[in-house]
C-alpha cells in the first residue's frame, strides 16, 4: 500500500473517531486499557523495572498501584490524541489550561523574541499545541520532532500536532531553524521535550535523575547558551480525567551567565519533582536508563 494511500485511510478513520464525544471515547479508552494491559501486556516488563528501580522503598503493592494507574492514563494519551483531529480550540485550551501566559510578557518587551519551552513525556504532551492562541495570535509555537520511520504515520502525527498552527522542527534541522527564527525577530516559542534519552554519541552530561544515574540530553541547553534564549520550564499537572494544567517557570533569561549545564541540571530537578508529585502520568514505557556510565579505572 502507498503511503499516501495508508495516510489517507489512517486519518480518515482517526477523523471518524474523534467525531464521538470524548466521554464516549473514554469507554473505549476503560477497554483499550484492559488490551494492552492484561492481554498483550505492552512493554510492562520494562514499566515494572522502571518503577522498581526508582521507588526501591515502595512495596510491591504499592508500585502496582502506580503501575496500574500508569496505563489507564497512557490509554487515555491515546485517545486524546486521536481526539485532536475533531476538537474544538476552545475545548483543548479549557483541557489544558495555561495559567500564566502573561510570563512571555516582559521577556518579549526585553527584546526577546525567540523563547524556549522544554517539558517532559508528562500528563498529555501532545495537547498543549493550543498555546498559540492564549499569546493572541503574535506568538507562532515551533515543536522540535523526531520523525517517525513510518512516513505514513509521520505524516499522521503531523498534521494532529499541527492543527492549532504550531509549526514542526525536525530535531536534525533545530539548530539552523531556531537561528533562522531568531534573526526573522518574529516572536516564537520553541517547545523541546527534554527527558529522553541521548543518543550514545551524546552522553556528556550525567547527574541523578529519579535516584539513578542518567544521562542527559544537553541539546536545549547548548542551543540556548549560543543563541541567547530565555528558558521556560512546563510543570504539567493532571487535575482530572481529560483536564491538565500548565504552569511556566522561567529558568533563567541570562543562559550565557549560566555555569555549564546548569540549566540542564535545572530542567532535571523541577523534571524529577514534577514526576515524584504525582509518577503515574510520566511516560514508563521509556527505556530511560539503557546506558550506564563508564567509570573511569
Amino acid at each position: 500500500m502507498g503511503q499516501k494511500l495508508l495516510y489517507g485511510l489512517l486519518y480518515g478513520m482517526i477523523k471518524a473517531f474523534a467525531i464521538l464525544p470524548i466521554q464516549v471515547l473514554y469507554l473505549f479508552s476503560d477497554a483499550l486499557y484492559f488490551f494492552i494491559y492484561r492481554v498483550v501486556n505492552y512493554r510492562r516488563k520494562v514499566v515494572r523495572g522502571n518503577l522498581r528501580h526508582v521507588f526501591p522503598e515502595k512495596t510491591e503493592q504499592e508500585r502496582r498501584r502506580i503501575e496500574r494507574k500508569f496505563y489507564h492514563h497512557f490509554a487515555d494519551y491515546i485517545v486524546e490524541t486521536i481526539k485532536l483531529a475533531h476538537i474544538s480550540q476552545e475545548e483543548l485550551l479549557r483541557r489544558a489550561h495555561l495559567r500564566n501566559p502573561e510570563m512571555i510578557q516582559p521577556l518579549l518587551a526585553h527584546g526577546h523574541t525567540c523563547i524556549m519551552l522544554v517539558m517532559g513525556h508528562y500528563g498529555n504532551w501532545e495537547w498543549f499545541t493550543g498555546f498559540q492562541s492564549c499569546f493572541g495570535g503574535e506568538v507562532q509555537v515551533h515543536s522540535i520532532y523526531r520523525p517517525l520511520t513510518n512516513r505514513a504515520f509521520d505524516r499522521l502525527f503531523l498534521a494532529l500536532r499541527t492543527r492549532f498552527h504550531a509549526l514542526g522542527i525536525r530535531k536534525k534541522d533545530a539548530f539552523r531553524e531556531i537561528f533562522r527564527l531568531r534573526q526573522s525577530r518574529i516572536p516564537g516559542l520553541v517547545v523541546f521535550i527534554a527527558d529522553q534519552t541521548p543518543s550514545k554519541a551524546n552522553l556528556h552530561y550525567w547527574t541523578t535523575f529519579l535516584h539513578q544515574e542518567s544521562a542527559m540530553l544537553t541539546g536545549p541547553e547548548r542551543i540556548a547558551v549560543k543563541l541567547d534564549l530565555p528558558v521556560i520550564f512546563v510543570d504539567v499537572r493532571k487535575i482530572k480525567r481529560g483536564y491538565y494544567t500548565v504552569d511556566f517557570e522561567l529558568l533563567t533569561d541570562r543562559p550565557k551567565d549560566m555555569p555549564e549545564f546548569w540549566i540542564t541540571e535545572e530542567y532535571t530537578r523541577r523534571m524529577e519533582r514534577c514526576i515524584l508529585r504525582d509518577p503515574a502520568y510520566w511516560l514508563w514505557t521509556h527505556k530511560r536508563w539503557k546506558y550506564k556510565k563508564i567509570q573511569n579505572p
